[in-house]
């Protein structure tokens, strides 16, 4: 059963952020745990009061130290083991649909009636609360009965994710705290479907621009159409034929598109000026001035301008770590198509991967949700792997 209006109606505004912390108790059913954290609201920028409780719950596992800065923070072990890893996870969330009267949070809901049983709906649930309650999960339960991991672990939640690049919490952590996110080897637990994702594209955003001359359109002759001067731009990008580029065994599939266009004054006026925005997702075996060569070579001819990039990463399966990894959890490896933090970790020099529960493809989406056994695995899976 999936709810048709998941998300309508009026909804509890957020409390104030001087709110005593939520405890959460990192012990119970993963998923259960999960629905607790969708319960927080963290639309990006409001983190705070999910920050507070994970840093009050993390506290209270003696194995850990803990630095804090801002709404993110860093959690490590100590072991002396040879090899450390980091297990990253952003806290923030997209908005809930705007509608009359909504405000904050809207609860988790289970359509079967009993919590912890088959699907998890709520906003955050795929993109990435399931993933963040695996990590919460691990930091208690490594410990258990006198155990102790076969790695030195590194655990790193971040404010942030869902906005503009300068804002990003793990960009602040990397700046403030470098030192500290050392490793030989990162999983960012971004939705997989439970699938080891290599690697991410990168993403570059152009802006061609025409010009023309201003004049009454009953007098068209008069001026020159800027938007028809665009029309060569379009007419190239849509017989495009994007490359498929294969990068440590991994087939990336790029793409180049038009995303907007804007131009034009009035009903009567002929455009003197049109703005055409393209967005470049190229595989990560290209720096981004490269790719940026890329675009001015199909675009020659015209005022390009780039106005942002972010290079991607390379999948670094061949490392040691990533390849015991990929065994462990039994599946072929993918490309990561989207552009993910995988990247910030590789700009660090430490190989990365994403590997969390849920589907992609439902993550911003009204009808967001995870099956309850997917965080269950996901988890599984990676306590086998770090108390191997």
């Amino acid at each position: 059963m999936e709810p048709a209006s998941r998300y309508s109606g009026t909804v509890t505004a957020p409390n104030p952020a001087s709110r005593v912390p939520a405890r959460l108790d990192l012990r119970k059913d993963v998923a259960l745990l999960t629905a607790d954290l969708i319960d927080i609201n963290s639309v990006s920028g409001n983190e705070k009061e999910l920050a507070d409780a994970v840093e009050l719950a993390l506290r209270a596992i003696p194995q850990l130290e803990l630095v804090r800065d801002g709404d993110s923070m860093i959690a490590r072990t100590s072991l002396g083991r040879p090899e450390r890893v980091i297990l990253a996870g952003h806290l923030d969330t997209v908005p809930l649909p705007v509608t009359e009267g909504s405000l904050g949070t809207v609860p988790s809901f289970w359509p079967s009636g009993t919590p912890g049983d088959g699907v998890l709906y709520g906003r955050g649930a795929t993109d990435m609360k399931g993933g963040v309650a695996v990590q919460l999960a691990l930091a208690a339960g490594l410990f258990d009965g006198g155990a102790e991991p076969g790695k030195d672990v590194t655990f790193v939640f971040y404010d942030h994710e869902e906005v503009e690049a300068v804002k990003s919490g793990l960009g602040r952590l990397v700046r403030n705290h470098g030192a500290l996110l050392g490793g030989d080897f990162a999983i960012l637990l971004e939705p997989t479907d439970g699938t080891v994702e290599g690697g991410c594209n990168g993403t570059m955003r152009f802006q061609a621009t025409t010009l023309g001359e201003a004049a009454h359109s009953a007098r068209a002759w008069m001026g020159s159409n800027a938007i028809h001067a665009a029309a060569p731009i379009l007419a190239r990008l849509a017989a495009y034929e994007p490359r498929t580029i294969s990068v440590d065994g991994l087939d990336y599939r790029e793409s180049l598109n038009a995303v907007k266009i804007n131009g034009g004054t009035a009903g009567n006026v002929i455009p003197d000026r049109c703005v055409v925005e393209i967005n470049y997702r190229f595989a990560p075996d290209k720096t981004p001035d490269e790719a940026e060569a890329h675009v001015r070579e199909l675009l020659a001819g015209f005022g390009v301008v780039r106005t942002d990039a972010a290079a991607g990463a390379r999948p670094g399966l061949n490392h040691p770590a990533a390849a015991s990894f990929v065994a462990a959890v039994g599946a072929e490896p993918k490309p990561k198509y989207g552009w993910t933090d995988v990247a910030r970790f590789s700009e660090l020099g430490i190989p990365a991967v994403n590997f969390g529960p849920g589907d992609a493809l439902l993550a911003h989406k009204d009808n967001e949700h995870v099956e309850a056994d997917a965080i269950r695995e996901c988890l599984r899976a990676l306590r086998n792997w770090l108390t191997a």
